[in-house]
C-alpha cells in the first residue's frame, strides 16, 4: 500500500523546501505552507522563472508566533517577528490575491541579495497557491524513477524539483494518475483530487542551486499525453493536486488509499495505469 514518504513546504514560495515530519491539513491546506510571496518594484511576483537562486534561501516560520527567519547562502540571517502594512493585491495567473506587506528587516535583506528592491508579502492562508483549490499536492516516487529512466538520468529525478507537499512510495509509476476526481485518504485526512499538474521550466531547475540541469520538459513531451486544465488550457502534467475534505494531521509512514465514491468503503491504492 502506498505511504507518505516524504513532506515539502515552502512558508515563502520559491525558496528553499523545507520536510517537516508531520503536518496538520486544513480545509485551507497546511497553515505554514506558501504563507508569503515576493514582488518587485512594479508588485509583479518574484519567482524561481525570474530568479532559480532564491532556492538558495532557507527558511523557517513559526505560525503560532508569526516568526519568520531566512538564512541567505552568505550565511547572513534575516530574523523576526513579522509585522504588516499596507494592503495589496498580488497577480497569480489573473488571479487577484490580496495581502499586506510585511514590515521588518526581510526587505533590505532579499533587496540587497537580489540586487534590486523587492519586498515580502503575507496572504491568508490558502491564499498563494497556483491553483485556485489545490491545497494539496502529490506523486509518487515511481513516476520520478520511470522520469529519470526516460530522460537517461542516474536513479529518480529529485522530486524536490516538483515542490509537491506529499511524494509517495509503493504505487505504480504514474499510478497518482488514476486517482483523479477520487478521494483519497492521506493519513488522518480525506482529500479530493481535482487534476493534474502541468508544468513549467522552473522544474528544469536544480533544486539545490536553481541552475537548469536537466531537460525536464522535453523528457515529459516524449512520453507523457498533453492534457488540460480546468481552465482549458492545454499543459504537460506531472503529478497531481485537489482539495481537502475532511482535515486531519499526515505523517511520515501514513498509508495512502482511495476512497470509492460510490458508498462502498475503501480499497487499497493498487491499480497500476497504462504509460505511454
Amino acid at each position: 500500500m502506498p505511504i507518505v514518504s516524504r513532506i515539502s513546504i515552502s512558508p515563502v514560495k520559491g525558496l528553499g523546501l523545507g520536510h517537516p515530519e508531520q503536518v496538520q491539513l486544513e480545509p485551507t491546506g497546511v497553515l505554514e505552507n506558501r504563507r508569503f510571496h515576493i514582488v518587485d518594484t512594479d508588485g509583479r511576483r518574484y519567482n524561481q522563472l525570474r530568479n532559480g537562486g532564491l532556492v538558495r534561501i532557507k527558511q523557517a516560520y513559526d505560525a503560532d508566533r508569526e516568526r519568520l527567519a531566512l538564512t541567505f547562502p552568505d550565511g547572513s540571517v534575516a530574523e523576526g517577528e513579522v509585522a504588516f502594512g499596507e494592503e495589496v493585491t498580488t497577480d497569480f495567473y489573473g488571479r487577484p490575491v490580496s495581502g499586506r506587506f510585511v514590515e521588518g528587516p526581510w526587505t533590505v535583506a532579499l533587496s540587497r541579495w537580489a540586487g534590486r528592491p523587492l519586498r515580502l508579502v503575507q496572504s491568508p492562508p490558502g491564499a498563494a497557491v497556483d491553483r485556485g483549490r489545490g491545497h494539496v499536492s502529490l506523486i509518487s516516487k515511481a513516476s520520478l524513477e520511470e522520469l529519470g529512466r526516460r530522460g537517461g538520468h542516474d536513479g529518480p529525478v529529485d522530486g524536490r524539483r516538483f515542490r509537491m507537499l506529499f511524494e509517495l512510495e509503493g504505487c505504480g509509476a504514474h499510478e497518482e494518475d488514476t486517482w483523479i476526481k477520487r478521494q483519497v485518504r492521506i493519513g488522518e485526512a480525506l482529500v479530493y483530487l481535482r487534476g493534474d499538474v502541468g508544468r513549467c521550466a522552473i522544474t528544469t531547475q536544480n533544486p539545490e542551486t536553481g541552475v537548469p540541469d536537466f531537460d525536464t520538459l522535453r523528457t515529459l513531451a516524449a512520453y507523457r499525453p498533453v492534457t488540460a486544465n480546468e481552465a482549458g488550457k492545454q499543459h504537460l502534467a506531472f503529478g497531481v493536486y485537489g482539495e481537502i475534505v475532511e482535515p486531519g494531521k499526515v505523517a511520515l509512514g501514513d498509508q495512502v488509499e482511495v476512497v470509492e465514491q460510490n458508498g462502498r468503503g475503501q480499497t487499497p491504492a493498487g491499480v497500476r495505469p497504462q504509460t505511454a
